[in-house]
């Protein structure tokens, strides 16, 4: 598509003498930026620290729309997301989805029972690390009906990736204390159910099915999509032994099936 520079300089005129702008003030100026560039379905940001729980920072959803996309990946399919761990990796750039995901992350069980549900072509996200260990992820989203971005698009958005990300630094600062918040909520929410707060989500649902640290390593990159080859070189383990755990793991939890195994976790994760 050719560039609207009207609409683009719109966008760029709302930042002009304005020092902070409120998360759906400066959303709102990136979905206008980006829709002045290429085409997109929508739009959506998120911001991770560590293992934490994402926060939401914006996005063009419908309600329902916005249950699949937020209120559900809040939920825990968000640990099994390759956006989380490239954020988690602190790594930067513009970044496609499928160059991100594990090589069989589009049979995986996560995928057939969550992914597709957004109906999704394609995801491209600006990465941009900001202070205190935090990492924003503004993702632009195309329906299986728009079809994939052109590399043409993906290129321009690759040239306007420095801009994006002083801008981000500089209107999503501070968010810090926001973790902070949400954190101190969590834990006076385990306190009263008598759980460790000290304990991340996904690890607390691992101990509590008494899997041992190599058996957790390998099953969270079992549901992430790695394949036994690709857990292989990630731990530095033979195939052969990868299979091995697998199969312990699933007699231990009394199951016969990725599925099972999806089902489980999630269960115990909620």
């Amino acid at each position: 598509m050719s560039t609207d520079l009207e609409g683009l300089f719109s966008a760029f005129n709302a930042t002009i003498g304005r020092s902070t702008m409120a998360d759906a003030e400066f959303g709102e100026t990136f979905r206008q930026m980006m829709a002045a560039l290429v085409r997109f379905d929508y739009v959506v940001v998120f911001a991770y620290r560590g293992k934490e729980r994402p926060i939401d920072l914006y996005s063009t959803f419908d309600r329902d729309e916005h249950i699949v996309f937020v209120t559900l990946y809040q939920a825990g399919p968000y640990l099994l997301d390759p956006f989380y761990h490239t954020a988690r990796e602190r790594r930067e750039g513009v970044l496609r989805m499928r160059e991100l995901a594990p090589d069989r992350f589009f049979s995986s069980e996560y995928y057939r029972t969550y992914y597709v549900q957004t109906g999704l072509a394609e995801e491209i996200g600006f990465f941009v690390n900001a202070d205190e260990d935090i990492t924003i992820v503004l993702s632009l989203m195309r329906r299986e009906t728009t079809g994939v971005f052109p590399p043409a698009e993906f290129m321009t958005l690759k040239k306007v990736e420095p801009l994006v990300a002083s801008m981000v630094r500089h209107y999503w600062s501070g968010l810090a204390s926001r973790f902070d918040a949400q954190l101190a909520a969590g834990s006076k929410s385990k306190r009263r159910q008598g759980q460790n707060e000290n304990i991340a989500p996904a690890e607390a649902v691992w101990r509590d099915l008494n899997l041992t640290s190599r058996e957790t390593a390998i099953v969270e990159l079992v549901l992430q999509g790695h394949s036994s080859e690709s857990i292989g070189l990630r731990l530095n383990i033979s195939t052969g032994t990868v299979k091995v755990h697998r199969r312990n793991v699933y007699r231990k939890l009394g199951i016969s099936s990725q599925t099972q195994l999806l089902s489980l976790y999630l269960k115990n994760l909620a």
